[in-house]
C-alpha cells in the first residue's frame, strides 16, 4: 500500500480519538474479594464451628490454587502464541494491500483484470463518512456483540473450540468482525485448532490496542462486495452511484448482505437472491433494535435499485464463469489479493466470432420476439471451453444480459432424442429398425393416455430409426422411449454428464425435451459422440500461476472415461450426419448441411419458447440456444431457423474445421444391403434395397418381415393353420407393418394381411375310405370316416380302373358325418369284372376333402348287360372349391355312355340298384365288422 493512504488512515485515527464514540461501555474488568476473610484475633469462633471454618478455608485455598494454576497456564499459552504473532501495529500496513488477478485466454491475451486501476475501485472511507445504517447493518449481520465483545465471543469461541477438539480439526466458525480482520490481514486460511487459538489471541490484542471504530473501518474498507468493488466506498459507487455517506437503509442492507458471499448474492447475476438476502439483513437489524417494523416494511418495498454495470471486459460470461470456479479453487483472498495469473481454455478469436454471430443472429430475428441467444463451443478431446456467450448483450438489462443462459436450465426440445436412440442401440436396435409413425396413445399412469403429435401434424407410416431421428419425428421417439424405459434414458443422460434431470415425475415426453438441462452440459454430452464414446467434462481453467510465474494449479490432461461403445457412437453420428436422411424434413440446405463432415440435431420446445441446435465435427462441438430470458414464446422461431444461422457461422469460421476431418470409423462396423422399409435382408418381394451400417453382432439375419408371404385359409379369410386343408389354403404376397400399421395401410389403399388364425379348422380332418380285400362281388360294405371341419355332407363316386379319368356319383349326399364305420353299401353286381375305384368326397365349410380306394370286382357271369349308374349331383355345392366336374372323356366302346350332368342343381335323382336291399345304401352301418383300411388303399 502506498504511504499517503496509510497516513490518511492514521490521521483519521487521531481525529477519532477526540470524537465521541458510538460505542457501548467497554466490558468491566471482573474482580472479587476472597469469599471468606480471617476473623479478627479478638473473636474466637465457637469450637463447633472451628472444623467447619478450617474445611472451608482449605477448600477455598484449593480452588484458588487451581484457579491460579489455570490462570498461569492460560497466561503461558497466551504468551507462547502471542510472541509468534505479527504485531497488531501492522494493522494499517496490512490493510487494503493486494495485487489484482489477471485472466487470460489460451494464447495469453488478457481478458480481464480483477482490479481496474483507472476506475479507482478501492476508495478508503473514514469512519465519519460511514453512515449509521451501514454500521448497524454490518454489525447486525456479521457480529451482533461487536461493540461489547473483547475481540472474540467467549461463548461462541468456546463452543466452536469444543466442537473442533471433538472433530480433531477446525471445522466450526464463530468468528467476530475482529477475528475476520485478523484472518484476512494476519493469518493464513488453514483450518487448525492452533490457528484458531492464534486468531483469538490476536483479535484480543487488536481490541486492546485499537478502538472499535478503527477495527470496523478497516473491516469495511477491506471487504470485497463483488463486481470489483473493494471496500464500502467502491461498493456504494458500483451498485448505486453514490458516496458512502449518502447510502439509504435498503441500500446499506443490500451491501451488508454481500460481504459473506458476493457471488451468490450478486444483484446483477442473481437479483432474486440479492433481494432475499437484503430482507434477511433488515430482519436482523430489527431484531437487534436498530430499526422498527415500519422501517423494515418500507425498505423491503424498495426496488433493487442497482445501476447498470459499466465495467468492460472481453468474453464477460466466460470471465465470470472462471471467477466462480477460482473462488472454489483458491478462495477469495488469494484470488483478489495475491496477483494470480489465470490462463483459461478460451480461444479469443473463436469467442469474438461467436459473439458477432450471436449478435447478428438475434438481429435477424427482429420482429419475432426472439431477443436473446447463448452459445458454447468446446473441444471434445479435452473438454476445453473454446467459446462461451451467455447472452446477446452482457450489459443489457432488458434481456437480463448478465445471466449466463449457457449455465441456466432450459428445456432442450428434440436435441435429447439422440440419447434415447443411443440407449436403444445398446439394447439391440439398429439404424434400420422399423418404427411406425402413426397415431398412437401411450399409458400415462393415473393421467389420460399420452397422445404425442408430430411437428407437422402428419403421420408418415413406416420409418426406419435413421429416418425417424434424422427427420425428428416425435411419435417414433416416444415409442422408442416406451420400449427403452425412462430409466434407460435417465441412466444414459447421467452417464454422459447431465446432472439436472432429477425430478421424480418425468413421463414419456422426456424424449421430446420435457426435462430441463443446461446448454453447457448438453453440448458436453454430444462431445461423447464426437470423440467416440468418452464422457466430456468441460473445463474453463487451464493453469494458475502466482505473480512470479510459479504454478499453483496445472491440471494434467484429462483422462475421460469410456461410457459408450464407440461403434454405437459412430452409428448415431452417421445418422446425425446423414443430410439425405434429414432432407425430407429440413431441406437439402439446412443449417446442419456443412461443406465438411458434421453431425447435429435441432430442437424446439412447446410454444416456441426455446430453439436449440447442437452439432459437431471430430474436433469441435457447438451448442446454440435462442429464446427470451423471461421464457416468453417466440413467434414461430424453430431451432433450425433461430439457432441454425448462429451455429453455421461459428462452425464455418472455426479453424479446427478447416481440414474437413472425417469421422473415424471404429472396427466392428458392418455394411449390408437391406430392405429400405424393414431394415432386414432384402427378399424377392422387397423394393430396391439400400446399404445400411450395423454393429457387428447386431446384424439382422431374419428375412424381411414386411414384404412377406402369408398362407390364407380361403374358407375363413384368416391365417391358415396346419389344420386347414391344403386345397383351401392360398399363399399371398403382403406388406405386413404389424397391427399398429393396419389403419395406415388401409388409408394408403394397401391390403391388410389377416391377423387372426383360422378358427374353422380347429381339429385334424378324418377322411378315409376302405374296401374289404378283393376280389369283391355282390353287395359290399364300404368303410371309412367323413369328419371334416364345418362338415356339410359327403357322397361316393365310382370310376373304372386304378386311376379313373371319369367319375360317376353313385350315392346321394349324406348329411351325417361318420367317425369310422360303414359309409356306403356298394352293389357290385351290375358291374363287369375288373378293377374299379371308389372316391369319397366330403364337403365342409372349408372346402372339399377326398379319399380313394381301389379293388377288383369278380362277379358270376352277368345275366344282363352291365351298365354304369347315372351321375348323381350332390345337393350342396362347395362354395370355395370347384366340384371336379370336368367334361368327361369318351368312355371305351364297351362302356355305356354316362348320363349328362344336369345344368341346374335340383334334388339329385337316386338310381336304385337292380336288386334293392332292405337297407338304404346311403346309410352307413355302424355295426359292420370290417375294420377300416388305410385311406387310399
Amino acid at each position: 500500500m502506498d504511504t499517503p493512504r496509510r497516513s490518511t488512515w492514521q490521521d483519521n485515527r487521531a481525529r477519532r480519538s477526540a470524537k465521541t464514540r458510538r460505542l457501548s461501555p467497554p466490558h468491566p474488568r471482573w474482580a472479587a474479594d476472597p469469599p471468606f476473610a480471617d476473623p479478627p484475633e479478638d473473636e474466637t469462633p465457637p469450637s463447633g464451628w472451628r472444623s467447619a471454618w478450617q474445611g472451608l478455608a482449605t477448600g477455598a485455598l484449593v480452588v484458588l490454587g487451581l484457579g491460579l494454576l489455570g490462570l498461569a497456564v492460560g497466561i503461558g499459552l497466551y504468551a507462547y502464541y502471542a510472541r509468534t504473532l505479527p504485531s497488531p501495529e501492522e494493522l494499517y500496513e496490512r490493510a487494503a494491500t493486494f495485487q489484482s488477478a489477471r485472466i487470460y485466454d489460451r494464447s495469453g491475451r488478457l481478458l480481464f483484470e480483477f482490479f481496474d486501476p483507472e476506475g479507482g475501485r478501492r476508495t478508503v472511507a473514514a469512519y465519519e463518512e460511514i453512515p449509521d445504517v451501514v454500521v448497524h447493518a454490518t454489525v447486525a449481520t456479521e457480529d451482533a456483540s461487536f461493540f461489547t465483545n473483547p475481540g472474540v465471543s467467549p461463548l461462541s469461541t468456546a463452543r466452536a473450540l469444543w466442537q473442533d477438539l471433538r472433530a480433531g480439526e477446525a471445522v466450526y466458525g464463530g468468528s467476530t468482525i475482529t477475528q475476520q480482520v485478523v484472518k484476512n490481514l494476519f493469518l493464513t486460511r488453514e483450518r487448525t485448532v492452533a490457528r484458531k487459538v492464534q486468531e483469538a489471541i490476536l483479535a484480543t490484542e487488536l481490541t486492546r490496542r485499537y478502538s472499535k471504530e478503527e477495527i470496523l473501518t478497516v473491516y469495511l474498507n477491506d471487504a470485497y462486495f463483488g463486481n470489483l468493488a473493494y471496500g464500502i466506498s467502491a461498493a456504494a459507487d458500483t451498485y448505486f452511484g453514490k458516496d458512502t455517506e449518502d447510502l439509504e437503509l435498503h441500500e446499506a442492507a443490500l451491501l451488508a448482505g454481500l460481504i459473506q458471499a458476493p457471488v451468490l448474492y450478486d444483484p446483477y447475476a442473481y437479483p432474486d437472491a440479492a433481494l432475499a438476502r437484503r430482507g434477511i439483513v433488515l430482519g436482523l437489524m430489527q431484531r437487534r433494535g436498530y430499526i422498527d417494523a415500519s422501517q423494515v416494511r418500507a425498505a423491503k418495498e424498495m426496488p433493487l435499485g442497482v445501476r447498470k454495470a459499466t465495467v468492460s471486459m472481453r468474453a464477460p460470461h466466460m470471465v465470470m464463469h472462471v471467477r466462480e470456479q477460482l473462488e472454489e479453487l483458491v478462495g477469495e483472498r488469494r484470488l483478489y489479493r495475491e496477483g494470480l495469473q489465470v490462463h483459461t481454455t478460451l480461444d479469443l478469436d473463436l469467442q469474438e466470432q461467436a459473439e458477432e454471430a450471436v449478435r447478428q443472429g438475434v438481429a435477424g430475428l427482429a420482429g419475432l420476439n426472439a431477443t436473446n441467444a447463448a452459445l458454447v463451443s468446446l473441444d471434445p478431446h479435452n473438454g476445453d471451453i473454446l467459446a462461451m456467450v451467455g447472452s446477446a448483450d452482457f450489459w443489457s438489462e432488458e434481456i437480463s444480459g448478465q445471466v449466463n443462459v449457457a449455465l441456466q436450465r432450459r428445456q432442450p426440445g428434440s436435441t435429447i432424442k439422440p440419447l434415447t436412440y443411443l440407449a436403444a442401440l445398446e439394447r439391440g436396435w439398429t439404424a434400420g429398425t422399423l418404427l411406425m409413425d402413426v397415431e398412437q396413445s401411450f399409458p400415462d399412469g393415473a393421467n389420460p393416455p399420452y397422445r404425442p403429435v408430430n411437428f407437422d401434424g402428419q403421420f408418415w407410416g413406416p420409418v426406419s430409426m435413421r429416418s425417424a431421428l434424422a427427420t425428428s419425428r416425435n411419435i417414433p421417439a416416444v415409442s422408442a422411449l416406451e420400449q427403452v424405459g425412462l430409466s434407460g434414458l435417465l441412466e444414459m443422460a447421467g452417464r454422459l454428464g447431465i446432472t439436472t434431470l432429477t425430478r421424480p415425475d418425468y413421463g414419456l415426453a422426456l424424449t421430446l425435451g420435457g426435462g430441463e438441462v443446461t446448454l453447457l452440459q448438453m453440448t458436453s454430452a454430444y462431445g461423447a459422440l464426437a470423440n467416440g464414446g468418452y464422457r466430456v467434462t468441460p473445463r474453463a481453467i487451464a493453469a494458475i500461476y502466482d505473480p512470479a510465474g510459479k504454478p499453483i494449479y496445472e491440471p494434467e490432461a484429462p483422462a475421460f472415461p469410456a461410457v459408450v461403445d464407440p461403434r454405437h457412437a459412430y452409428v448415431l453420428t452417421d445418422i446425425l450426419a446423414d443430410n439425405a436422411a434429414r432432407t425430407p424434413a429440413f431441406g437439402a440446405q439446412s443449417a446442419l448441411a456443412l461443406p465438411f463432415p458434421a453431425a447435429g440435431k435441432t430442437g424446439t420446445t412447446n410454444d416456441y419458447r426455446d430453439g436449440w441446435i447442437i452439432g459437431y465435427t471430430p474436433n469441435l462441438v457447438t451448442g446454440v440456444w435462442v429464446g427470451n430470458s423471461d421464457n416468453t414464446p417466440m413467434a414461430g422461431v424453430t431451432g433450425s431457423r433461430g439457432a441454425g444461422p448462429i451455429f453455421k457461422a461459428v462452425m464455418l469460421a472455426a479453424p479446427m474445421n478447416a481440414a474437413g476431418t472425417p469421422f473415424a470409423r471404429p472396427g466392428g462396423i458392418v455394411e449390408m444391403e437391406v430392405c429400405p422399409v424393414s431394415g432386414h435382408p432384402r427378399g424377392d418381394d422387397c423394393p430396391p434395397g439400400r446399404t445400411e451400417i450395423f454393429v457387428a453382432g447386431q446384424v439382422p439375419s431374419e428375412p424381411c418381415p414386411v414384404h412377406t408371404r402369408v398362407e390364407v385359409c380361403l374358407a375363413t379369410g384368416k391365417r391358415a393353420t396346419e389344420l386347414c386343408p391344403a386345397e383351401s389354403v392360398e399363399v399371398r404376397a403382403v406388406e405386413d407393418y404389424g397391427p399398429l400399421g393396419d389403419a395406415w395401410a388401409v388409408a394408403q389403399g394397401k391390403a391388410v394381411p389377416p391377423r387372426e388364425e383360422c378358427d374353422l379348422h380347429t381339429s385334424a380332418a378324418q377322411v378315409d375310405i376302405s374296401l374289404p380285400p378283393g376280389p369283391l362281388s355282390g353287395i359290399v360294405d364300404v368303410y371309412g370316416s367323413t369328419e371334416a371341419p364345418g362338415f356339410l355332407h359327403y357322397y361316393i363316386e365310382l370310376g373304372a380302373g386304378a386311376a379313373p379319368d371319369y367319375w360317376q356319383q353313385i350315392s346321394p349326399p349324406v348329411a351325417s358325418a361318420v367317425g369310422g364305420g360303414v359309409i356306403f353299401r356298394w352293389d357290385t353286381g351290375p358291374l363287369e369284372d375288373g378293377v374299379y375305384s371308389l372316391r369319397l368326397v366330403v364337403l365342409g365349410e372349408g372346402g372339399t376333402l377326398e379319399a380313394m380306394a381301389t379293388a377288383e370286382v369278380r362277379n358270376a357271369p352277368a345275366t344282363a348287360e352291365a351298365t354304369l349308374l347315372p351321375i348323381i349331383t350332390p345337393s350342396v355345392t362347395p362354395t370355395l372349391t370347384t366340384e371336379p366336374t370336368a367334361t368327361p372323356t369318351p368312355p371305351p366302346a364297351d362302356t355305356p355312355e354316362p348320363t349328362a350332368v344336369p345344368t341346374a342343381t335340383p334334388e339329385p335323382d337316386i338310381v336304385p340298384s337292380p336288386e334293392p336291399t332292405t337297407e338304404s345304401p346311403a346309410q352307413p352301418n355302424p355295426d359292420a365288422g370290417y375294420p377300416p383300411a388305410t385311406p387310399g388303399s
